[in-house]
């Protein structure tokens, strides 16, 4: 059947992936105009982020610990996560935006998630044969594009938040339908009994406690970035334009800084594959750490050259994240690959609950011009951790002998 193909089922994956992960920053993407419209502190437009990581994580770790990922068919597992999640997504449709039901909705949409992204990386490695990066890499190029498309909603809807968290809530639901089109390739682990023990595995070896600690300095910057990066654009040019063309270039700008990241998924595959996956890593983070400490020097300046900057940071700073994933994959044992997957994203997530709060902290305390430098901290920390593990034994089983 022609959906049970490799490249008919990636395909489907990918699609599906986008689809789901429009629900990550539906609500953050309107933040602007929940702002103008009802006043938003800083720490409640933090929430609506960082509830979704906490929920992220709280599933995640559920997931690792129940071995869910290595047990359960990825397709249904995939299905009824994204439906929940499109569900809790809507409601935030029927209640105030004020109101703390907000927050729940959205920590049930991050725990669904859970069983989308993490699952989806252990579900394209069962078609993975000498091109492990490449595949993971276009599923979290999907992911990058998914987690986009809300700026674009926001930005084709004008000022009515109600499209982009409506559009994000169908998008998911058609993809929860899709989903089941896609084969499951042959090497698929069969299900195993599950033991708590597993969990520490992660810790126990070396190599692969490495490539989390270079995943974690990764984290550290990426989603602090996605996050805020649209007010931080939209205050810049608020500066130097029209009040009437800032919010929709600033949204479209955006858009396209985290859109682009799918673009560096995909380059990033194909180059880790065939040079190696921590040259690419330590490249992509030094790249993207530069970006972070100074973006902000160019705030208020002109909107072209900002924009260039945020491209390159778009760029780089997503380019290394499918090949954390695509070597805990090869430094796991087979029928560990899903939980140890899904306990690496879980940890990454609980830190970036950490640099989401503390961004709108360093804004008031060291203004926009300074307050990303902070994030820089964690892929000077993360290429340490990667020249380590290039050093280390275990490093020839990356990429087929390509550190």
């Amino acid at each position: 059947m022609f959906h049970q193909s490799k490249w008919a089922s990636l395909a489907v994956l990918c699609f599906c992936q986008v689809a789901v992960m429009a629900l990550w920053f539906s609500a953050s993407a309107v933040i602007p105009s929940l702002v103008a419209e009802y006043g938003l502190s800083g720490f409640a437009q933090s929430l609506f982020t960082s509830s979704v990581q906490a929920g992220f994580v709280v599933g995640s770790l559920t997931s690792a610990i129940l071995g869910l990922a290595d047990r359960l068919d990825p397709r249904r597992l995939f299905m009824t996560a994204a439906l929940i999640a499109a569900a809790a997504n809507f409601a935030i449709l029927l209640v105030e935006p004020t109101s703390a039901w907000v927050v729940l909705f959205r920590f049930i949409t991050g725990a669904c998630m859970a069983g989308v992204y993490p699952v989806g990386m252990k579900h394209v490695s069962t078609w993975a044969k000498g091109d492990m990066g490449l595949l993971v890499g276009l599923l979290v190029g999907a992911l990058t594009l998914g987690s986009a498309t809300p700026h674009l909603f926001n930005a084709l809807g004008g000022l009515d938040w109600r499209f982009t968290l409506g559009a994000a809530s169908v998008s998911a639901l058609v993809a929860a339908l899709v989903i089941n089109l896609a084969g499951i390739g042959p090497n698929i682990q069969a299900p195993r009994a599950f033991h708590p023990s597993d969990v520490l595995w992660a810790w126990r070896i070396q190599s692969v406690r490495l490539a989390n600690l270079g995943y974690l300095g990764h984290m550290w910057e990426l989603y602090a970035m996605w996050a805020w990066i649209a007010v931080f654009l939209h205050a810049s040019f608020a500066q130097v334009m029209a009040p009437e063309v800032a919010p929709v270039l600033a949204k479209l700008v955006t858009f396209a800084t985290v859109g682009v990241g799918a673009l560096g998924c995909l380059l990033g595959g194909i180059f880790a594959d065939r040079l190696g996956r921590t040259t690419l890593t330590i490249l992509a983070m030094a790249v993207s750490g530069a970006c972070a400490a100074t973006v902000g020097l160019l705030f208020g300046g002109a909107p072209w050259l900002l924009t260039l900057v945020c491209l390159v940071w778009g760029l780089a700073i997503v380019a290394d994240s499918a090949q954390f994933s695509a070597s805990i994959a090869e430094l796991s044992k087979p029928e560990l690959v899903g939980t140890m997957l899904t306990l690496q994203t879980a940890l990454g997530f609980t830190l970036t609950l950490i640099t989401i709060h503390l961004m709108p902290l360093w804004v008031e305390a060291l203004g926009w011009k300074y307050a990303f430098m902070p994030l820089a901290i964690g892929p000077a920390l993360g290429v340490w951790a990667m020249v380590r593990l290039r050093a280390h034994p275990d490093a020839l089983k990356l990429a087929g002998g390509r550190r």
